[in-house]
């Protein structure tokens, strides 16, 4: 399907405003996707990215403003979303030994655990975008990279 049947509207102002218009419509396209298969175990998108962020940081733990920096979504409220991920167990947090101020937080092995389980689905979600060609995705890349250099 083409944008215009997508959202029922056939004139743009420009080519730049439909540009704008296809990625903010193809990123929550995306997004309901990738939240399919995360719902499934309980999680959203936002907290699968705070488990992979401490996953990859393992075994240190980062402080919420280091973990913040790293997401995908900087307006999310770190706090609220490492509280929620405490109650379920996934992750762990205590007062930082360094600066009592700032507190750790570490992924729990229950939390190392529901990440691998979502490894195995990284096929289902790298399909997502199985109809572009490896080339083309290398393409689509490098304009969204360039795209965010502008700014």
């Amino acid at each position: 399907m083409s944008l215009e049947k997508d959202i029922n509207q056939v004139k743009f102002r420009n080519e730049q405003q439909k540009g704008l218009l296809n990625i903010i419509y193809t990123y929550n396209w995306v997004l309901e996707r990738i939240k399919l298969t995360l719902d499934k175990e309980g999680i959203t998108p936002q907290q699968f990215n705070i488990l992979r962020i401490l996953r990859g940081s393992h075994p240190e733990p980062l402080s919420t403003l280091q973990i913040r920096e790293r997401m995908l979504d900087k307006m999310s409220d770190t706090s609220r979303i490492v509280d929620r991920l405490i109650i379920k167990n996934l992750v762990a947090k205590k007062v930082c030994a360094g600066d009592k101020r700032l507190v750790d937080v570490t992924i729990t092995d229950k939390g190392r655990k529901l990440l691998d389980k979502l490894d195995r689905k990284n096929e289902e979600m790298d399909d997502i975008i199985k109809e572009l060609s490896t080339s083309e995705i290398k393409i689509l890349n490098k304009l969204l990279d360039k795209i965010r250099k502008s700014a």
